[in-house]
């Protein structure tokens, strides 16, 4: 982009950002809320209070709005690896599930029953 381009870029936002605030100058909750702000910092300085001052007032027990808020997603526990010894062959094969492709093999090989009993603990 050429330099005159990046100039009347930069000038088009600034017009842009200079009527979205007189927007804001102009709106009635904006101009409450910071005649609310100026009367509350009065206050809090007309009896020496701060900001946790008024929070501690209005909210005595705070920890106990953040344990009746719900806890987060419940996370699964992880998964044991198991590993399972191929007498016949002297084969280890660990997995954390039963989709291992050399465990199917051996359980349409030698049966589930007699698979599962490989099994070390």
């Amino acid at each position: 982009m050429s330099r005159l381009a990046e100039f009347r870029a930069a000038e088009k936002a600034l017009q842009e950002q200079l009527a979205q605030l007189e927007n804001l100058k102009n709106d009635a909750g904006l101009k409450k809320e910071i005649e609310f702000e100026q009367k509350l910092q009065a206050l809090m300085s007309t009896y020496d209070k701060s900001l946790r001052d008024i929070i501690a007032i209005l909210d005595p027990n705070p920890s106990a709005a953040l344990a009746a808020a719900p806890a987060g997603p419940k996370r699964r526990r992880a998964r044991v690896v198991k590993v399972y010894h191929n007498p016949h062959t002297g084969e280890l094969i660990e997995t954390k599930g039963g989709n291992h492709r050399g465990l199917k093999a051996w359980k349409e090989q030698y049966g589930v029953e007699a698979v599962d009993s490989w099994l070390r603990g």
